[in-house]
């Protein structure tokens, strides 16, 4: 996120006032899907095993203790991000950003997505991607003192997002 989107939306929080604090209209968490498992914990074993190989007696369980709940701990943080809108504002992992610099917001389909990612992304955009989340909602900012034009952010509901985001 570039620093004028970080100082806008921190603005942004500095002049809610607690009073704007309401129920959540939109609320999803990012896990990481099965599929993306076993891979780390099958390459944790992996290693650990080699280490086994090479070291006799209680040494050799060691790898196993260490290796496997790291892996698990990585998979639990990288399903810590969050989307939600609540109290006039979208949260988008850490990042925050008032309803009210929103212009626009639309669907990125799956078949869109690589391209949205890749040749057609503008450098100076603000992206919260997750691979396992097939789509997204391209998030379209209306704000003079801020670079960034956009946001991608990776969702499982784009519709339902692009609904609350989209002024009516």
């Amino acid at each position: 996120m570039s620093e004028s989107s970080e100082a806008v939306a921190s603005e942004g929080l500095a002049g809610e006032s607690s009073s704007t604090e309401e129920a959540s209209t939109f609320r999803e968490r990012l896990y990481a899907s099965w599929w993306i498992w076993p891979l780390p914990i099958a390459a944790a074993v992996l290693l650990a095993a080699e280490v086994h190989l090479g070291y006799p007696g209680f040494r050799a369980w060691l790898p196993y203790a260490v290796l496997i709940p790291a892996a698990v701990a990585v998979l639990l943080w990288l399903s810590r991000t969050r989307i939600e809108v609540t109290g006039g504002e979208l949260v988008a992992g850490d990042a925050r950003l008032p309803l009210r610099f929103i212009a626009d917001a639309e669907v990125i389909n799956p078949s869109e997505k690589q391209r949205a990612l890749g040749p057609e992304l503008d450098p100076a955009a603000f992206i919260v991607h997750r691979p396992w989340a097939r789509s997204a909602v391209r998030i379209w900012l209306d704000d003079d003192n801020d670079p960034t034009p956009y946001w991608i952010v990776s969702t499982r509901r784009p519709k339902e997002l692009t609904e609350v985001l989209t002024p009516h």
